[in-house]
This record gives structure tokens, sequence and C-alpha cells, in this order.
């Protein structure tokens, strides 16, 4: 989170990162600064964006890497994020630059600078809004874990390195 900021709406955040050279994520009102990815974390970003090429070769929905805005709305506010991978399937929502709805997929690859922002205010949000499913990766911990909504009945699976995780 930037230091010392009052929280914005929507409106006013379009301004300020309109204006900056940076990718930034606004959430709960707080604007937040992504930070560059590190090595291990962009091996698995493009290893999973492999997989998820070949998988969805031909299917219905669409996968996007950041950065790619998703704007997603709860019923008391507006949110921007860039989640590492974001699979759409229900594609009216997608615009030049973004995808304004509710994406059916997101993949966050954590980093220790934004693992609790992943872990609490992003799956908040994601839950809100009715995202199916939501993939924390942790390079760290050689762990995933995969958090679904389906049915307002969530549930979690858990999977460490070894163990398969096959796409649905």
């Amino acid at each position: 989170m930037l230091p010392n900021q009052q929280e914005v709406i929507y409106e006013e955040f379009l301004e300020i990162d309109k204006e900056s050279q940076d990718n930034l994520e606004l959430i709960d009102g707080k604007i937040y600064l992504l930070a560059a990815p590190s090595v291990i974390h962009q091996i698995v970003v493009t290893n999973l964006l492999t997989e998820f090429g070949n998988y969805f070769k031909g299917k219905e929905c669409r996968h996007f890497v950041a950065p790619f805005d998703v704007v997603l709305k709860d019923e008391e506010k507006t949110h921007k994020v860039q989640p590492d991978l974001t699979v759409i399937c229900d594609k009216s929502g997608l615009g030049e630059q973004n995808y304004q709805g509710v994406p059916t997929l997101v993949v966050e690859v954590l980093s220790p600078s934004t693992a609790s922002i992943d872990f609490i205010k992003k799956m908040d949000i994601y839950m809100k809004v009715g995202i199916k499913e939501y993939w924390i990766i942790s390079p760290g911990n050689s762990t995933v874990q995969i958090f679904s909504s389906f049915l307002l009945q969530g549930y979690l699976h858990f999977y460490k390195r070894g163990m398969n995780c096959n796409l649905r």
C-alpha cells in the first residue's frame, strides 16, 4: 500500500493510474503498488501459462496473464486487481484494456511482499463477487491451495510437490 494514503474511489483511482508508470491495484479503496516479480515467480507463471494454453486450446474460455486489469464490483466498492493469471469464460465484460466482470478462475503466485494481501484482502473480494476458483501458489513452500465457492459451500484443496494437480 502506498504510505499515508486516504481512501479513494474508483474514479479517482483511474486518474492516478493513468498518470502512473507503475502497475497499481485498488483494493478496498486503498492503492497498492505491484512489485516486479522474482525469477521463480516468473518461472511458475510461465509454466502455468503454457499448461493453460494447452488446456484451453479450442475451448470457449480465455486465459490472460498479468499485467491485465480485472475490475470487480461488490456491494460497496469497485476494485481493480491484476491476478497473475485470469481465466474468463463469460466474455461479455471483456474490453480492449481490461475485464469488467467475474472471472471463472484467478491465480496468484505468492511473493513475500504481497502474501497477506493475496490471502486476506483479495480472497475476501474474490469470494464476495463470486469467483468460482482462486488458486494461491507458494513457490517457497511448493504448494498450491485451491479455494472454490461452488454452490456457496467453499472448499479447499491443498497440493504439495509430488502430488498431482490436474486441470478440470
